[in-house]
Parts: C-alpha cells; structure tokens; sequence
C-alpha cells in the first residue's frame, strides 16, 4: 500500500496550481485533466460531473511522491470555510527552511495569515516553530520547522 494524492477542490485550479509550485516548489505532473462522462459519475457518485485540472508534486518524496490533485469540478457546490477545528480535511503540513520568510512568501502570493508565529519545546521530541496561513482560496497550510 502507498499513499498517492490529496485532491483539493478549487474554484480556479490553475491558480491553486501555480501558488504551490510558487511557494512551496511543487512540480507540475503532466498532464492537465479535463474529464468527464458516464465513468467518472459512476466512480465519484455524483451525476453529470466534469472536472479540469492537475496534479502537482509535493516536495521531497522524489519523483514517486505524493501529489496534490487540484481540480474544478463543474458543478461545483459552495462549501464552508474549512476551519482548524472543524470535523473532516484539516490542513497541509510543509516543513520548511524558514517559517518567517515562508509565511510571507504565502502572503505575497496572495494566501492569508491564520496564527501566529509560535515557538514550542517538545520534551523529547525538539523545539518547533509553526503558523497556521491559508491559501489564496481558504485552504489552511502549516508551516513547520523542527529543531
């Protein structure tokens, strides 16, 4: 058994797509999907879908890591803002070189602030330094960075 995507639901994927190759390094993974038909109700569960988008590579798993599969799904229902707290899909984790620089690099590219900044011993584990941010469309990313 492998794990192999995380897929996020975006009202412009190509967008989404471009932030996480931007400011995390993701690498787009040919090629851009635009689907639909009877297969994809049948296996989504979900009558007269199509959905366009791609999938990007999340950093530092190679070249058989794991994906994010961003999509646009027509038609697409509203949601609820996802939430820390809120029960279901929570957040992304990145660990990265330097929380500060990262959490405003994901401003500048148009993601919100969330938390703040925070430093925390972990007795046996190490310090950790995190924020929560949120992408340009709501989505809640952590920054992390051990030591």
């Amino acid at each position: 058994m492998r794990y192999v995507h995380t897929n996020l639901v975006a009202r412009d994927w190509r967008a989404l797509a471009q932030f996480y190759q931007d400011v995390f390094g993701c690498e787009a993974v040919p090629p851009e999907r635009d689907q639909q038909g009877e297969w994809l109700d049948q296996g989504v569960g979900v009558a007269g879908l199509r959905l366009r988008g791609a999938h990007v590579r999340l950093p530092g798993h190679g070249t058989d890591g794991p994906t994010l599969e961003i999509y646009t799904y027509e038609p697409m229902l509203d949601g609820v803002r996802p939430e820390p707290n809120r029960p279901g899909f929570g957040h992304l984790a990145f660990a990265v070189d330097d929380v500060h620089a990262t959490w405003q690099q994901v401003l500048d590219a148009g993601g919100q602030a969330l938390g703040e900044i925070t430093i925390k011993a972990v007795p046996g584990v190490g310090t950790l330094e995190f924020v929560y941010v949120r992408d340009p469309e709501g989505n809640i990313i952590e920054l992390q960075k051990w030591s």
